[in-house]
């Protein structure tokens, strides 16, 4: 409210207490007891320290994140490295009924997806090289759902553990590494000045 001129009953709400109520390093105003409260929240982040309190705001940004995403499109993919696998492993199909340029491009960006599963396997403490051969045979053998299993070490079929992932994040992953791709292979010229 701007000024009191403009204060009206439609603006004003109702709450059945408003407390202040203390925490660690301060005081926290907490109201309770609102009719119709809509669909907002707050979420209070507390930690022993700021390191904490950073990494615990950011985990929460990624899960609120994640959740956009599923809002926007409601789709569900496998996640583990099984969409880029798979998609590795049809654009190196397709490759090789190409001729030229083109079959090196598309093999090269085949053999880019492959860098998401083999990342993912190298985070998890694991034999990269051997779990994304074993993942892209699964795949050649047609386990589209086969994906790394961090949990259990081992590639899996991913839908039957229920490591889903948003579509937007996939899809959105992938352009945005595409689109830098295309815009590093625009330059044509480096100008170096001192």
């Amino acid at each position: 409210i701007a000024n009191a001129d403009t204060l009206h009953a439609e603006k004003l709400g109702k709450a059945d207490m408003v407390e202040e109520v203390p925490t660690g390093d301060g005081k926290v105003i907490k109201v309770t007891g609102v009719p119709n409260g809509g669909k907002t929240v707050t979420i209070l982040c507390k930690a022993s320290n700021n390191l904490v309190l950073e990494e615990s705001a950011r985990s929460l940004h990624d899960a609120l994140c994640v959740l956009r995403c599923l809002v926007k499109k409601r789709f569900l993919t496998p996640g583990g490295g099984a969409p880029e696998m798979q998609l590795a492993y049809q654009l190196s199909k397709w490759s090789n009924t190409l001729a030229g340029t083109h079959a090196y491009c598309v093999k090269a960006f085949a053999e880019a997806m492959e860098v998401v599963p083999y990342t993912l396997a190298e985070n998890a403490g694991l034999n990269a090289i051997e779990v994304v051969t074993d993942l892209r045979n699964r795949h050649a053998a047609g386990e589209s759902a086969a994906g790394i299993n961090v949990r259990k070490g081992r590639v899996t079929n991913i839908l039957e553990e229920d490591v889903l992932v948003p579509l937007l994040v996939h899809t959105s992953a992938i352009g945005l590494a595409t689109e830098c791709v295309r815009l590093i292979l625009k330059i044509d010229d480096i100008v170096i000045t001192r």
